[in-house]
């Protein structure tokens, strides 16, 4: 479990009377938060304090919070990110996923469920990199080189840095090689739920991956109907 005391938040957030409220009551539960308005006060911040979680409202005043987090995840796929927001559509919350996030909470909400979702990521977030050092380092996938945690992905000399929810995914789908992956161990794996929106993120990610690999027709991702997915590569 981690010590609360010493877990500093960075928190972007523009609209003052939220912040506000949400910073103290965070604060009293034993957070550090350091709160940003913008995307260029988080940016700095992130590089000052280097955050253990980030807490990012979408809509913002120099831009929005999926291109933050899309920046942030081109060298960190580690830090838990944490979506604030009341966009709420399906198109947005897969938005969302894909641009590196690890959950989304929907405006408004409780500071106990915030608290407890946050404390949720930090825990998985360790043991996920825990894991990943015991178990993981280059991993030969057919004519690929696939580095967790990192997310680098080299055919022929050329890289590509997947998402750290595509990371994952390919991670799991790797230890079950030749195997059924179930699809809802892969949802409460990665997202912790099971249900419409989480379910239409991993059908996104699993089809970008597939476009990923498909330089090697060794490499196949199947589709199980109604069960998951199988990787097979040689």
């Amino acid at each position: 479990m981690a010590d609360m005391n010493k877990v500093k938040v960075l928190f972007v957030e523009d609209e003052p009377a939220l912040a506000e409220i949400v910073g103290e009551s965070l604060t009293a539960k034993g957070f550090e938060i350091i709160h940003a308005s913008s995307i260029k006060e988080a940016l700095q911040y992130y590089y000052e304090v280097q955050p253990a979680i980030l807490l990012l409202d979408v809509m913002l005043g120099d831009g929005d919070g999926f291109s933050f987090a899309r920046q942030i995840r081109t060298k960190d796929l580690e830090t838990p990110i944490l979506f604030l927001t009341s966009k709420s559509l399906p198109d947005d919350v897969v938005n969302g996923f894909e641009s590196g996030g690890n959950d989304y909470l929907k405006k408004p909400f409780s500071i106990a469920e915030l608290s407890v979702r946050m404390k949720a990521l930090l825990n998985k977030n360790r043991l996920v990199i825990r894991e990943a050092e015991d178990t993981f380092g280059a991993v030969d996938l057919g004519q690929y080189k696939f580095l967790y945690p990192t997310g680098e992905l080299f055919l022929l000399g050329n890289k590509r840095v997947l998402t750290a929810r595509e990371a994952e995914i390919l991670k799991m789908l790797i230890v079950n090689k030749n195997q059924i992956l179930d699809r809802n161990s892969i949802l409460m794996e990665i997202w912790g739920q099971n249900d419409y929106f989480t379910g239409r993120s991993l059908d996104v990610f699993v089809t970008k991956l597939r476009k990923y690999l498909k330089d090697d027709p060794q490499v196949l991702i199947i589709n199980i109907r109604g069960k998951g997915y199988k990787l097979i590569f040689g």
